[in-house]
């Protein structure tokens, strides 16, 4: 038997590959970050080339690393199959005679298509788009972008009705370009982030298409997160290997923290902050303005979620770090926030690309308030810290508001690291936060579904009776004090929001 998985893991803000030996150990990382394009207010684009080439890059440094620390080389033929997990939304569309990108992707932050958005509410579509597909319509999503490419990429229109053209997310597109154009898939947790796909029937909603005018020949099938997506062509690695696991990275991180049942919930700090909830096999319909989403789909039966999504969290001390050049890098922030203390009254609204859950505010933008005199660098990034955790706590009393109960949350992602956000994020949560041995659960994700396909592995219980708890927070300080700064937040949030109803 084969002995490895490789795992791809495309994000925001760069393009990954873990290589996993069988006890799901990892071997080899490779990483390249990619230019991000804003060309104009609220647009965020990526070219989808570069996203290929850093993804293939990626997996090539993930093997070679592997060999150099087994001490010896690792070939194709000694990889068992690839799991792909991915940026969710962010929309492509491709020519399928030559695999090239029709116009630079629109990424899921972009904001661009936010006053169509608002006609098709004014027009009273929401409850449609809610009830099938679990989303509240929002520019965060595929549907709206694959329109205005359609639209304003010349004859893009014509030549998609013609079958010349196809739509992806972003794993589909590399799907497409590692099996040199053989498969056209998705899987349902991607397709659940489209709002095109029915979450209740699995299927692509005919309603919807109409509703954004988007022709069916576009779309991918829709597949379990465990299946055959076929093989690569045998001239990226030098032999086929099959690609056997895809999953949206929001659910692949939480499929890798274990969240196997209801209830339990997993908050992933990458360049935005996702928390989801799971809920078995019912789809709970949020009355705060939560997502309901697809968890998993295993042997064609789905799992579904709650989510909340935060667009700027990473991103947020990214800017600080690139756009204020305040730090040199991630890891000084937790030195100064050490230095800070824990009565700062200085608020940063990350709002850069406006509000996500449970707001859902477009046209909201960035602010720091509570200036003063003594304000520095130290409190400006300690500020962007806490923002973080604050806005977890939104998210966490819209999911308390629809009567679940959640003492409990599994954290992952990078900013995890940061011993004192998890202490300040327990102190404003008030529940147990938990870090698991491996931080890497987005591509642990995709290595399990991976697996699974495989054989490699026989059950969710297998997998679930190998989390390790790597560290623990309990919340230190009083309620008093956690009432105090979180209401000093909704006051900074309240007076961010925008004049949009």
């Amino acid at each position: 038997m084969n002995k490895y998985i490789l795992a791809i893991d495309q994000g925001t803000t760069s393009s990954r590959a873990l290589l996993f030996d069988g006890s799901f150990r990892i071997l080899g990382v490779g990483q390249h970050e990619f230019t991000q394009y804003f060309p104009d207010n609220g647009w965020v684009e990526h070219d989808a080339e570069e996203i290929w080439e850093t993804t293939l890059a990626s997996c090539h440094d993930a093997i070679k690393a592997a060999g150099r620390h087994l001490g010896t080389p690792i070939d194709a033929n000694d990889i068992a199959g690839i799991g792909i997990t991915n940026q969710r939304e962010t929309t492509v569309v491709w020519d399928r005679a030559s695999g090239k990108p029709i116009a630079n992707a629109i990424v899921w932050q972009d904001r661009r298509t936010a006053d169509y958005c608002d006609e098709l509410r004014a027009a009273g579509h929401e409850p449609l788009v809610q009830g099938a597909t679990g989303l509240l319509i929002d520019a965060y999503f595929s549907a709206s972008k694959l329109r205005w490419l359609l639209d304003n990429v010349p004859d893009a229109r014509l030549r998609a009705e013609a079958g010349e053209l196809a739509f992806g997310t972003v794993d589909s597109f590399l799907l497409w370009r590692l099996t040199g154009g053989k498969s056209h898939f998705t899987d349902a947790t991607n397709a659940s982030r489209t709002q095109l796909f029915n979450i209740a029937s699995q299927e692509w909603d005919t309603r919807l298409l109409d509703l954004f005018s988007i022709p069916a020949s576009l779309l991918p099938q829709v597949k379990d997160c465990a299946s055959d997506f076929g093989a690569t062509d045998p001239s990226l690695f030098g032999a086929a290997i099959p690609i056997a696991g895809m999953i949206g990275d929001q659910q692949s991180a939480a499929f890798g923290q274990c969240c196997f049942e209801a209830g339990m919930a997993k908050s992933t700090y990458g360049t935005g902050c996702f928390l989801l909830m799971n809920t078995g096999a019912d789809i709970v319909r949020s009355e705060h303005r939560l997502l309901s989403t697809v968890a998993y789909r295993l042997n064609g039966i789905s799992s579904y979620a709650i989510e909340g999504s935060i667009f700027m969290a990473g991103a947020t001390m990214q800017w600080i770090r690139d756009g204020l050049k305040l730090i040199d890098d991630a890891a000084a922030s937790e030195a100064l926030a050490m230095e800070t203390g824990d009565d700062l009254s200085v608020y940063l609204v990350p709002a850069f690309t406006g509000l996500g859950a449970p707001y859902w505010d477009a046209d909201a933008r960035g602010a720091l308030y509570g200036l003063t005199r003594d304000t520095g660098i130290k409190e400006v990034v300690t500020a962007g810290l806490l923002s973080v955790c604050y806005q977890t706590r939104d998210l966490v009393e819209a999911i308390r508001g629809d009567g679940a109960t959640l003492d409990s949350l599994r954290v992952d992602g990078g900013m995890a690291n940061n011993d004192w956000v998890m202490q300040k994020l327990a102190d404003v949560l008030g529940c147990n936060v938990q870090r698991p041995t491996l931080v890497e659960t987005t591509a642990l994700g995709a290595a399990f579904m991976a697996s699974l396909q495989l054989g490699h592995v026989d059950s969710l219980d297998s997998l679930a009776q190998d989390w390790q708890l790597d560290s623990s927070w309990q919340q230190v300080q009083t309620e008093a004090w956690r009432a105090r700064h979180y209401t000093g937040w909704l006051d900074a949030v309240a007076r961010t929001r925008s004049s949009r109803p």
